[in-house]
Protein backbone atom coordinates (compact mmCIF):
# COMPACT_ATOMS: atom_id res chain seq x y z
CA UNK A 1 0.00 0.00 0.00
CA UNK A 2 1.58 3.31 -0.93
CA UNK A 3 1.70 5.46 1.93
CA UNK A 4 -0.60 8.51 1.96
CA UNK A 5 1.78 10.49 4.70
CA UNK A 6 2.93 10.40 8.14
CA UNK A 7 0.37 10.75 10.94
CA UNK A 8 0.00 11.39 14.84
CA UNK A 9 -2.86 10.50 16.63
CA UNK A 10 -2.77 11.23 20.20
CA UNK A 11 -4.80 9.34 23.12
CA UNK A 12 -4.93 6.31 20.34
CA UNK A 13 -5.28 3.45 22.65
CA UNK A 14 -9.16 3.38 23.22
CA UNK A 15 -12.28 4.61 21.89
CA UNK A 16 -12.14 7.46 18.97
CA UNK A 17 -8.82 8.04 19.19
CA UNK A 18 -8.31 4.27 18.46
CA UNK A 19 -10.82 3.82 15.84
CA UNK A 20 -9.51 6.80 14.32
CA UNK A 21 -5.56 5.94 13.99
CA UNK A 22 -6.63 2.38 12.76
CA UNK A 23 -8.74 3.96 9.62
CA UNK A 24 -6.34 6.28 9.10
CA UNK A 25 -3.85 3.21 8.63
CA UNK A 26 -5.82 1.24 6.44
CA UNK A 27 -6.42 4.19 4.07
CA UNK A 28 -2.22 4.29 3.77
CA UNK A 29 -0.84 6.41 6.56
CA UNK A 30 1.94 5.35 8.59
CA UNK A 31 0.61 6.16 11.96
CA UNK A 32 2.11 6.34 15.30
CA UNK A 33 -0.43 6.28 18.48
CA UNK A 34 0.74 8.17 21.75
CA UNK A 35 -1.00 7.13 25.20
CA UNK A 36 0.04 7.32 28.86
CA UNK A 37 -0.27 3.76 29.49
CA UNK A 38 2.64 1.73 28.33
CA UNK A 39 0.60 -2.00 28.23
CA UNK A 40 -1.93 -0.25 26.35
CA UNK A 41 0.10 1.06 23.42
CA UNK A 42 2.22 -1.78 23.20
CA UNK A 43 -1.35 -3.64 22.23
CA UNK A 44 -2.31 -1.42 20.33
CA UNK A 45 1.50 -1.53 18.11
CA UNK A 46 0.88 -5.21 18.37
CA UNK A 47 -1.62 -5.21 15.87
CA UNK A 48 1.12 -4.16 13.50
CA UNK A 49 -1.22 -1.68 11.91
CA UNK A 50 0.55 1.59 13.84
CA UNK A 51 3.43 2.36 15.86
CA UNK A 52 3.17 3.23 19.31
CA UNK A 53 5.03 5.55 21.75
CA UNK A 54 4.35 6.36 25.41
CA UNK A 55 3.49 10.30 26.42
CA UNK A 56 1.73 12.18 29.14
CA UNK A 57 0.55 14.89 26.97
CA UNK A 58 0.24 17.06 30.02
CA UNK A 59 4.05 17.42 30.21
CA UNK A 60 5.89 19.37 27.47
CA UNK A 61 8.89 17.60 27.77
CA UNK A 62 7.91 14.04 26.93
CA UNK A 63 5.48 16.31 24.06
CA UNK A 64 8.98 17.53 22.61
CA UNK A 65 10.34 14.19 22.99
CA UNK A 66 7.67 12.17 20.90
CA UNK A 67 7.91 14.57 18.26
CA UNK A 68 11.60 14.73 17.74
CA UNK A 69 10.98 10.82 17.72
CA UNK A 70 8.83 10.66 15.22
CA UNK A 71 11.14 13.53 13.23
CA UNK A 72 14.27 11.52 13.69
CA UNK A 73 12.61 7.89 12.38
CA UNK A 74 10.41 9.78 9.32
CA UNK A 75 11.75 12.59 9.28
CA UNK A 76 8.35 14.94 8.48
CA UNK A 77 5.20 14.64 9.94
CA UNK A 78 1.72 15.23 7.43
CA UNK A 79 -1.27 14.68 9.76
CA UNK A 80 -1.49 15.34 13.73
CA UNK A 81 -5.14 13.93 15.51
CA UNK A 82 -4.78 16.36 18.53
CA UNK A 83 -7.32 13.86 20.61
CA UNK A 84 -6.38 12.78 23.91
CA UNK A 85 -8.75 14.26 26.51
CA UNK A 86 -10.47 13.02 29.40
CA UNK A 87 -14.26 13.99 31.08
CA UNK A 88 -14.84 14.89 35.01
CA UNK A 89 -17.84 13.84 36.79
CA UNK A 90 -20.90 16.04 36.84
CA UNK A 91 -20.18 18.34 39.27
CA UNK A 92 -22.59 21.69 40.43
CA UNK A 93 -20.54 24.78 39.52
CA UNK A 94 -20.34 26.11 43.54
CA UNK A 95 -18.99 22.38 44.30
CA UNK A 96 -16.37 22.30 41.91
CA UNK A 97 -13.14 21.96 43.34
CA UNK A 98 -9.97 22.98 42.36
CA UNK A 99 -8.04 19.90 42.20
CA UNK A 100 -10.50 18.83 39.27
CA UNK A 101 -10.54 22.16 37.30
CA UNK A 102 -6.69 22.06 36.81
CA UNK A 103 -6.47 17.93 35.65
CA UNK A 104 -9.04 18.85 33.01
CA UNK A 105 -7.59 21.80 31.78
CA UNK A 106 -4.18 20.58 31.87
CA UNK A 107 -5.43 17.38 29.49
CA UNK A 108 -7.91 18.99 27.44
CA UNK A 109 -6.28 22.31 27.03
CA UNK A 110 -2.73 22.59 27.85
CA UNK A 111 -2.19 19.22 26.11
CA UNK A 112 -3.71 19.75 23.03
CA UNK A 113 -1.69 23.03 23.03
CA UNK A 114 1.60 21.35 23.82
CA UNK A 115 0.79 18.64 20.84
CA UNK A 116 -0.13 21.28 18.60
CA UNK A 117 2.89 23.67 19.07
CA UNK A 118 5.28 20.80 18.48
CA UNK A 119 3.44 20.03 15.49
CA UNK A 120 3.82 23.27 14.37
CA UNK A 121 7.39 23.73 15.08
CA UNK A 122 8.17 20.47 12.49
CA UNK A 123 5.43 21.19 9.62
CA UNK A 124 6.79 24.80 9.71
CA UNK A 125 10.43 23.61 9.49
CA UNK A 126 10.26 20.55 7.04
CA UNK A 127 10.73 20.41 3.36
CA UNK A 128 8.26 20.40 1.84
CA UNK A 129 7.10 22.67 4.46
CA UNK A 130 3.63 22.10 5.85
CA UNK A 131 0.82 19.97 7.15
CA UNK A 132 -2.60 19.69 8.86
CA UNK A 133 -3.79 19.35 12.70
CA UNK A 134 -7.27 18.28 13.56
CA UNK A 135 -8.38 19.29 16.82
CA UNK A 136 -10.76 17.14 18.63
CA UNK A 137 -13.50 19.55 20.35
CA UNK A 138 -16.88 18.54 21.54
CA UNK A 139 -20.32 19.35 21.09
CA UNK A 140 -19.82 20.83 24.56
CA UNK A 141 -17.18 23.62 22.57
CA UNK A 142 -21.09 25.15 21.66
CA UNK A 143 -23.25 24.22 24.47
CA UNK A 144 -22.82 23.23 27.82
CA UNK A 145 -24.03 19.72 29.74
CA UNK A 146 -24.93 20.79 33.31
CA UNK A 147 -22.72 20.27 35.78
CA UNK A 148 -19.39 20.36 33.60
CA UNK A 149 -18.23 23.52 33.94
CA UNK A 150 -14.04 22.60 33.58
CA UNK A 151 -15.34 20.25 30.69
CA UNK A 152 -16.99 22.82 28.65
CA UNK A 153 -14.44 25.53 29.94
CA UNK A 154 -11.60 23.24 28.12
CA UNK A 155 -13.87 22.65 24.71
CA UNK A 156 -14.43 25.87 24.28
CA UNK A 157 -10.83 27.09 24.40
CA UNK A 158 -10.34 24.28 21.66
CA UNK A 159 -12.40 26.37 19.16
CA UNK A 160 -9.52 28.95 20.07
CA UNK A 161 -6.88 27.15 19.67
CA UNK A 162 -8.31 26.30 16.52
CA UNK A 163 -8.71 29.97 14.92
CA UNK A 164 -5.35 31.10 16.39
CA UNK A 165 -3.48 27.73 14.85
CA UNK A 166 -4.99 28.43 11.46
CA UNK A 167 -4.20 32.39 11.02
CA UNK A 168 -0.67 32.00 12.31
CA UNK A 169 -0.54 28.81 9.74
CA UNK A 170 -1.02 30.50 6.82
CA UNK A 171 2.55 31.70 6.00
CA UNK A 172 3.96 28.19 6.68
CA UNK A 173 0.94 25.87 4.49
CA UNK A 174 -0.09 24.57 7.96
CA UNK A 175 -3.73 24.04 7.81
CA UNK A 176 -5.89 23.67 10.83
CA UNK A 177 -9.22 22.14 11.35
CA UNK A 178 -11.25 21.01 14.64
CA UNK A 179 -14.60 18.08 14.91
CA UNK A 180 -16.95 18.32 17.06
CA UNK A 181 -18.49 14.65 18.04
CA UNK A 182 -21.96 14.42 19.87
CA UNK A 183 -22.51 10.80 21.26
CA UNK A 184 -20.41 8.67 19.40
CA UNK A 185 -20.49 5.32 20.62
CA UNK A 186 -17.56 4.06 22.45
CA UNK A 187 -16.98 2.85 26.12
CA UNK A 188 -16.55 6.04 27.56
CA UNK A 189 -20.45 7.08 26.14
CA UNK A 190 -21.95 3.33 27.09
CA UNK A 191 -23.60 4.79 30.25
CA UNK A 192 -25.43 7.54 27.80
CA UNK A 193 -27.81 4.47 27.53
CA UNK A 194 -28.64 4.01 30.88
CA UNK A 195 -29.17 7.51 31.08
CA UNK A 196 -27.48 11.19 31.28
CA UNK A 197 -27.83 14.35 33.13
CA UNK A 198 -29.85 16.95 31.27
CA UNK A 199 -30.44 20.82 31.90
CA UNK A 200 -34.09 19.75 33.88
CA UNK A 201 -32.47 17.66 36.16
CA UNK A 202 -33.78 14.60 34.72
CA UNK A 203 -31.49 11.66 33.98
CA UNK A 204 -33.13 10.61 30.56
CA UNK A 205 -30.48 7.83 27.92
CA UNK A 206 -29.36 9.93 24.87
CA UNK A 207 -28.72 8.13 21.50
CA UNK A 208 -25.11 7.72 20.34
CA UNK A 209 -24.30 6.62 17.01
CA UNK A 210 -21.46 4.32 15.39
CA UNK A 211 -17.76 5.54 15.65
CA UNK A 212 -16.66 4.56 12.61
CA UNK A 213 -18.57 7.46 11.27
CA UNK A 214 -16.33 9.86 13.11
CA UNK A 215 -13.34 7.68 11.40
CA UNK A 216 -14.75 8.64 7.57
CA UNK A 217 -14.83 12.15 8.75
CA UNK A 218 -11.55 12.34 10.22
CA UNK A 219 -9.89 10.80 6.73
CA UNK A 220 -12.25 13.22 4.60
CA UNK A 221 -10.84 16.22 6.88
CA UNK A 222 -6.98 14.43 6.41
CA UNK A 223 -7.46 13.58 2.78
CA UNK A 224 -7.79 17.21 1.77
CA UNK A 225 -4.99 19.22 -0.25
CA UNK A 226 -3.44 21.53 2.01
CA UNK A 227 -4.92 23.95 -0.09
CA UNK A 228 -8.39 22.73 1.00
CA UNK A 229 -9.51 22.49 4.71
CA UNK A 230 -12.36 21.89 6.58
CA UNK A 231 -12.33 24.88 9.55
CA UNK A 232 -15.26 23.03 11.48
CA UNK A 233 -17.14 19.83 11.57
CA UNK A 234 -20.13 18.69 13.88
CA UNK A 235 -20.93 14.97 13.72
CA UNK A 236 -23.78 13.70 16.05
CA UNK A 237 -26.33 11.56 16.79
CA UNK A 238 -29.44 13.21 15.12
CA UNK A 239 -31.93 13.05 18.00
CA UNK A 240 -29.47 13.58 20.55
CA UNK A 241 -29.90 16.53 22.61
CA UNK A 242 -27.82 19.58 21.32
CA UNK A 243 -30.15 21.70 18.69
CA UNK A 244 -32.34 23.08 21.77
CA UNK A 245 -30.53 21.73 24.43
CA UNK A 246 -31.53 23.77 27.72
Amino acid sequence: MTTTGIALVTGGTSGIGKAVALGLAQAGWAVTICGRRAELVEEIARGGQVEGLVCDVTKPDEVATLFSKIGEKHGRLDLVFNNAGRFAPAKPFGDLDVETWREMIDTNLNGAFYVAREAFRLMREQSPQGGRIINNGSISAYVPRPQAASYTTSKHAITGLTKAISLDGRAYNIACGQIDIGNAATDMTSQMNAGSLQANGQMMPEPTFDVNHVVEAVRYMAGLPLSANVQFMTVMATNMPYIGRG
